[in-house]
């Protein structure tokens, strides 16, 4: 009997982005990633997180809690950007205590997110 694989997505939410910012890009990745995932039968999860921070720690550490995760991908979006490193580092040590057997996933923008956990699935 084959499990479905289950994949985590964390990044930022393009709706808590301060300043003229169009989540609209963003939106129809996450979308498209999500209809990878559904076309490969991978259940996926977002676990999208703001810049203020404020009630992200609770909920991420609620989402890699929720289930044994396969694949856990934090997009470019943290990691690509020098400010966020301590996002970034807290949520590398979150994932990393709460999920100990996922396989992490890089991505290099929105057009790849699917495309970056599938790297480290089985086929």
């Amino acid at each position: 009997m084959t499990t479905t694989p289950k994949v985590l997505v964390i990044g930022l939410d393009p709706h808590r982005i301060p300043g003229p910012f169009d989540p609209a890009p963003v939106d129809a990745a996450i979308e498209a990633a999500t209809a990878s995932f559904r076309d490969r039968g991978i259940e996926a999860h977002d676990c999208l997180v703001g810049l203020d921070g404020a009630d992200d720690v609770p909920t991420v550490v609620t989402t890699l809690q929720s289930h044994p995760w396969d694949c856990v991908l934090i997009g470019a979006g943290i990691r690509r950007n020098e400010e966020l490193l301590p996002l970034f580092e807290q949520l590398l040590n979150l994932v990393h205590q709460h999920a100990p057997t996922a396989k992490l996933a890089l991505n290099q923008g929105l057009n790849d997110i699917a495309e970056a956990t599938f790297r480290h699935l089985p086929s």
